[in-house]
């Protein structure tokens, strides 16, 4: 107990330190490179982020992992991995739109057992710890009770280098009146599951940084998060894509994922 509450403190204040920086950091026409491997863009915010994530973890709990989006210091045998996207939504925060998050989660034997998604724009922070339910700036959140796709909300993301192609998937629910938003911050789409607005959101990578503070969230809200294919999954290393839901939904979302995306 003594240690989770260092790690909440630590947690928050990360996440604190990382919205000042986004936020400072956040200009039209920022200057960006693209990476090779995909074209995404990539900002001096994402590397400073990454940085202060690895420095602090290392000056503060020098045992544990990170594996963050641009660079990583851990191996696979580690028990403790601080699992950080230092920008969730690196488009949209490098063309002049409010919509990035930072996301960071500790991951114990694969598993989160903590997790902050924090939006420095609007100042929200979304904060989980295992058995202790999630929070929207202190105050407790629950997923939705809808029990219908049509008029709901489920999140998606597509891109042409993604490990599932989910343009099929997006037309099915768009084909039953669901609607079915990219906003190229999948942790963003996560917390407002867990916060009651959106019943689902559909991650199509392999990449645990963008889902690992997502999953603790959804589940502590009383949501359910699972692989592609029904399964639990380790967040330490690559994953099965995500589908994170009000847990009522997540049977016919993976139904639809396994007739559109997976056949």
């Amino acid at each position: 107990m003594k240690n989770m509450k260092s790690y909440e403190k630590f947690a928050l204040g990360l996440a604190q330190q990382a919205g000042r920086l986004m936020r400072q950091n956040f200009v039209l026409h920022m200057e960006k490179e693209n990476k090779p491997e995909d074209g995404s863009p990539l900002t001096k915010t994402d590397l400073a982020i990454n940085q202060l994530v690895i420095d602090e973890v290392k000056k503060t709990f020098s045992g544990h992992g990170v594996l963050a989006e641009e660079q990583s210091d851990y191996s696979e045998s580690d028990e403790f991995v601080w699992v950080c996207d230092p920008i969730d939504g690196t488009i949209p925060f490098s063309h002049g739109l409010p919509l990035a998050t930072f996301s960071l989660a500790l991951v114990q034997s694969g598993q989160p057992i903590l997790g902050v998604v924090y939006d420095p724009f609007l100042k929200n922070c979304f904060f989980a710890q295992q058995g202790k339910g999630a929070y929207l700036n202190n105050k407790p959140i629950k997923v939705s009770n809808v029990n219908t796709l049509a008029s709901s909300v489920v999140f998606t993301e597509y891109w042409l280098q993604a490990p599932y192609n989910t343009l099929p998937l997006i037309k099915a629910l768009e084909e039953v009146n669901c609607h079915a938003p990219i906003l190229k911050s999948i942790a963003r789409g996560g917390v407002m599951v867990a916060a009651g607005v959106a019943v689902g959101v559909i991650f199509p990578g392999s990449s645990s940084w963008d889902f690992a503070a997502v999953k603790i969230i959804v589940e502590e809200a009383g949501g359910k998060v699972t692989d592609f294919y029904g399964n639990e999954q380790r967040y330490d290393r690559k994953i099965k894509g995500c589908i994170a839901s009000n847990g009522i939904m997540h049977a016919e979302l993976l139904s639809l994922v396994e007739k559109t995306v997976l056949s």
